[in-house]
């Protein structure tokens, strides 16, 4: 009996769980699925409008790059994402990646058309600010936009990505059109253009048009995939031999741009690994009693790892077991491993070495002593704000209030305490003091009997803050 009934049981078994199956793939459809919220018509208007480069556009862009200049000027990073916010740049890199997914030739010409009107505006609005800028040193905000990383790929990847979905959905999402225009930072690299050309730096010129280029590739290129999958129509020509030819031109285009693209994600993706590979290597792996690493350098196109170290000679023969391992290590195997000691005076990098690990020193002792300072500013605030404290609280209110009496006749009650105020960061205690005046005055005589006692008071006890109250 029980023969008979386990293969209907392992059936039912089988049936439930492919209807478990089906139903989590119904459920990942629905959710994920954007086809059915897609506005297509809207966003082709959307996207060909946002294209247009001229009038208020042009003025917003020229302003937007002078304000990100001065964020970039003075590392202020507020001040180069409010720039952001209001740059037009991405409308053009959209309708580029959008053009070529629909074959719309027109489109793609006015797209580029205005790019690289853009980036030339972009540019030379950078360079004349720079130009004529008194303050010309190498800030952190713009040195780290002189090269890209893989890390700036994957933002570009999904950042585009993301601003091409919220403009398709019917209602674009603004908030993420807003997020996107700060996390693919297009104009700081623009305006570091501007700066490298300034200070004719071809290097940090070059960089940043680098920087700027991978962004606006990857943007457009996400662009066009999502296009493609959402099955925008194409654009259809009354001549035939046109519509080929536009179609066969929209594929070269998507080619060239696609295959360049995956080199060079490729090519980043490597050096990042190298980088970060090796760093882990001499974190992990360099170490010996006596001997400390004070400072090491990477180099991924030689694919040299120059380390310095200080105190106790490492043997040679420790070092040589130092490069065997790094050769050993995945995709670190023609890694070029040299380690400088401080005692080795024959080495042709010890002058280097010398003035390098020096120079490093000194940055922390610098940085080390600067922090002892804050520490003691922070302190002698603190002192201050006790000091008000107690001289606050030693008011002589007696002999204060009987000559206040006399300059001010309509004070009719008059107390005094310290109140502890704060604006949830810090706490703070201010001296108040609650006055009663003769309820015949005026209102406008009372404001101004109020303003001349604080005033009074101030002088007379010596305190820059404190507080006078009306009560009823």
């Amino acid at each position: 009996m029980e023969n008979n009934n386990a293969p209907q049981v392992q059936q039912e078994e089988t049936a439930t769980g492919r209807s478990v199956l089906r139903e989590i793939a119904s459920f990942l459809k629905e959710l994920l699925d954007i086809h059915e919220d897609t506005d297509r018509d809207t966003t082709m208007e959307i996207v060909k409008r946002d294209i247009c480069f001229k009038g208020h556009n042009a003025w917003i862009l020229v302003f937007s790059i002078f304000v990100a200049s001065i964020g970039l000027n003075v590392s202020s990073t507020a001040v180069v994402i409010g720039a952001m916010l209001i740059s037009p740049l991405m409308g053009p890199i959209v309708g580029v990646g959008f053009s070529v997914a629909i074959n719309d030739v027109d489109t793609l010409k006015r797209s580029l058309v205005n790019l690289g009107v853009m980036v030339g505006l972009s540019v030379l609005t950078a360079y004349l600010y720079f130009l004529v800028s008194p303050i010309k040193e190498e800030t952190p905000e713009l040195v780290a936009r002189t090269y890209p990383t893989i890390l700036d790929v994957l933002v570009a990847i999904f950042g585009g990505t993301a601003l091409i979905i919220a403009k398709t959905k019917k209602g674009a999402i603004a908030s993420v059109i807003m997020g996107v225009a700060i996390a693919t930072a297009l104009m700081p690299p623009l305006c570091t253009v501007g700066y490298g050309l300034a200070i004719g730096n071809w290097e940090y010129a070059g960089g940043a048009l680098y920087l700027f280029s991978i962004n606006s590739v990857f943007i457009a290129l996400s662009t066009f995939v999502v296009s493609k999958l959402l099955r925008f129509p194409l654009v259809k020509y009354a001549n035939s031999k046109r519509r080929k030819n536009t179609a066969r031109l929209a594929s070269l285009i998507a080619i060239l741009v696609m295959i360049p693209s995956i080199i060079l994600f490729v090519n980043l993706l490597s050096e990042q690994v190298f980088l970060s590979k090796t760093k882990d290597f001499v974190q992990q792996v360099i170490q010996y009693p006596g001997a400390e690493v004070v400072k090491f350098s990477q180099d991924y196109k030689t694919k040299i790892v120059d380390i310095y170290l200080i105190g106790k000679p490492v043997p040679q023969e420790e070092i040589e077991q130092w490069k065997a391992q790094i050769r050993a290590e995945k995709e670190l195997e023609h890694t070029v491993l040299r380690v400088h000691q401080g005692s080795d005076q024959s080495s042709e990098m010890a002058e280097r070495l010398s003035t390098e690990v020096k120079a490093g020193i000194l940055e922390d002792l610098y940085l080390k002593n600067q922090q002892v300072v804050e520490d003691k500013d922070a302190r002698i605030r603190l002192l201050e704000q006790e000091l008000m404290r107690y001289r606050s609280s030693g008011i002589p209110f007696e002999s204060i209030t009987k000559e206040a009496k006399i300059n001010y006749r309509n004070i009719e009650q008059m107390s005094y305490a310290n109140n502890l105020v704060t604006n949830f960061s810090e706490i703070d205690t201010v001296p108040t003091f609650n006055v009663r005046w003769n309820k015949s005055l005026s209102r406008n005589s009372r404001e101004a009997e109020m303003n001349r006692l604080k005033q009074w008071l101030q002088v007379r006890l010596s305190l820059d803050t404190l507080s006078v109250q009306a009560v009823n």
